[in-house]
């Protein structure tokens, strides 16, 4: 599969620090969609150059068919960092870096400035953090080369002011424009935000869920033991997969003719969620 494709296609996108280039083999072998290489919070203020240079080290000792997974968060644009961090992507990007997380999007501009490190090739990832990224979210979505939108919840939360509580009422409506953005601008569905604590797999599981439901196809995740169930929360469930089979088979014995099953009519909208239903299935396989 084209590297853009799979990557568009991705359900987990797991965090590991730059600086700690022995752990890459280990996130790529945990079955991640992607594995985001951070240069941005993992990495303390007086170890930046330092990270960067063990990135350049361990990227390259990569094989081929495992750097098309990596993608690099770079620090966001106005820090000190930002400038050496892209121009080491643009290192990278020759030697098979297939994009860049952009933290704090915030200006299309400063997207574009990535892209053009890049290549034509290259994809953008940018994170809406800020009440200023979410009041860009159509230009951001519609900037070159980004591919999908991602959510950073938590720092939204701080640049709000927000106290979310575990349901996270008070994001409905952000996560919701966010999928709207991204579907305006023909974006891939979009990434929803990390579970802080790792350890908590029923908190895991309920916020992948609620990230399907909501719209979003997939979700950041900070230790390799999340990737395999939110893996599994982003896809359909046996019990959706063995209704959209049933909603086919009598569609395809009905040729046509408009049918009920499980007292429910059986249109054309109904047909197409359960088509929905078993591509994401054939898409999701870890």
């Amino acid at each position: 599969m084209h590297t853009a494709s799979a990557l568009a296609l991705a359900r987990t996108f797991l965090f590991v620090p730059a600086d700690r280039p022995e752990r890459y083999v280990r996130a790529l072998g945990t079955g991640a969609g992607a594995v985001i290489i951070d240069l941005e919070d993992a990495v303390a203020p007086d170890k930046k150059a330092s990270a960067r240079a063990l990135l350049e080290e361990g990227f390259l000792a990569l094989p081929e068919i495992d750097r098309a997974r990596l993608l690099v968060r770079v620090n966001a644009a106005g820090t000190p960092w930002h400038d050496e961090d892209k121009a080491l992507a643009a290192r990278l990007a020759l030697a098979g870096l297939p994009g860049l997380v952009a933290p704090k999007a915030e200006d299309p501009r400063d997207l574009a400035g990535l892209a053009e490190a890049l290549g034509p090739t290259g994809v953008l990832v940018p994170l809406i953090e800020s009440a200023a990224g979410w009041a860009s979210l159509d230009a951001i979505a519609a900037a070159p080369q980004v591919l999908r939108l991602a959510f950073g919840h938590l720092d939204f939360q701080a640049d709000l002011g927000l106290a979310c509580d575990a349901d996270e009422v008070e994001l409905v409506s952000v996560r919701l424009a966010i999928v709207l953005a991204s579907r305006r601008a023909g974006l891939a569905a979009p990434v929803d935000g990390v579970t802080a604590d790792w350890r908590d797999a029923a908190r895991l599981e309920s916020d992948a869920r609620r990230a399907r439901r909501g719209g979003f196809g997939g979700k950041l995740c900070i230790h390799p033991e999340q990737v395999a169930p939110a893996h599994r929360a982003l896809g359909p469930s046996v019990e959706e997969l063995a209704w959209a089979h049933r909603v086919i088979g009598a569609a395809q014995a009905a040729r046509g003719s408009v049918i009920s099953l499980d007292g429910r009519m059986v249109d054309l909208p109904v047909v197409k969620l359960a088509e929905r239903l078993l591509s994401l299935d054939a898409q999701g396989q870890l």
